[in-house]
């Protein structure tokens, strides 16, 4: 029997944690029916089928779940060998995945890694928005952002941002038709902008806090959407409340665009802390994305 080659190899984990040619394919810069025949060339090479194959989904078979499982690890260790093989170069070089909320991306990520990728060419990004507490060693990425209080155990963590804060927001016009809410149980006689998950599906609780009291209101309302976005400019438009960062309208609030209440029931919480495993050495690109991202006051 030939044996399969590194290639071969690599492409058969990259579609089995993606459970998809298309994406894969795109990834490594083929066809998907190239990538397919590849993966059947391995198939036949081995005398086995890796992969089961439907018109919607691509799932590992129980010889494939075993070959990944066993290949995982040692094509994770040469990609750690590459990268270290890689700091002998005078320029920083390699790839740094990160899996982080759209807002952290927006706010936190990307206005402090902009420069570092001017500055070192030879680092490439990977900021993957996505509201789930993904395993980051699952899930292949090197780091993660999420809320101070979601830090995952056995991780080291970095503050990156400053205490955050929520924000229930509507515009005049809303409240001159609608009574200003004076406790979030006010709420339920409001038309409440929701969101929903885009990974999760289910619908986001607003939570308030005040005197150590804590309270989580499912709302109801017209509308429902999938990005903050989206709920912001329903709210500006007079739909209803919305409930987002502080800081993502704070300048419609400054100019009265936007109207916030409950104020004193959105206190300050922990602010985005990067997170990775304590048991991988961080190679000298992920070391200058720490340095980057790291918040002193």
């Amino acid at each position: 029997m030939a044996h399969p080659a590194y290639q071969e190899l690599a492409a058969f984990l990259l579609v089995s944690r993606e459970g998809n040619f298309t994406r894969a394919a795109a990834q490594l810069g083929v066809t998907p029916s190239a990538l397919s025949h590849a993966i059947r060339g391995l198939e036949e090479r081995l005398g086995l089928r890796l992969l089961n194959r439907t018109t919607r989904s691509v799932t590992t078979t129980e010889a494939g779940q075993r070959l990944r499982e066993q290949l995982e690890p040692h094509f994770l260790d040469i990609q750690a060998t590459l990268e270290r093989i890689g700091e002998l170069r005078d320029t920083p070089s390699g790839t740094v995945r990160i899996s982080a909320g759209a807002h952290a991306i927006e706010t936190q990520l990307w206005p402090r890694l902009r420069p570092l990728l001017a500055r070192y060419p030879d680092i490439r990004l990977e900021l993957i928005a996505d509201s789930r507490l993904v395993d980051i060693a699952a899930d292949r990425f090197d780091a993660g952002v999420r809320l101070g209080e979601q830090l995952a155990p056995g991780m080291v963590a970095v503050r990156i941002s400053p205490d955050l804060q929520m924000a229930a927001v509507a515009s005049p016009t809303y409240f001159e038709k609608h009574a200003v809410p004076v406790v979030p149980e006010d709420l339920a006689r409001h038309a409440c902008i929701n969101l929903r998950f885009q990974t999760r599906g289910d619908l986001y609780a607003w939570e308030f806090e005040r005197d150590g009291r804590e309270i989580r209101m499912h709302v109801e309302g017209p509308l429902v959407v999938n990005n903050i976005d989206h709920a912001q400019q329903a709210a500006l438009d007079g739909v209803g409340i919305a409930y987002v960062m502080r800081d993502r309208v704070e300048a419609q609030v400054e100019s009265g665009a936007l109207v916030q209440v409950l104020e004193d029931w959105c206190p300050p919480f922990s602010g985005y802390h990067l997170y990775y495993s304590s048991r991988r050495r961080p190679s000298q690109a992920f070391s200058l994305v720490v340095d980057a991202l790291r918040y002193s006051k």
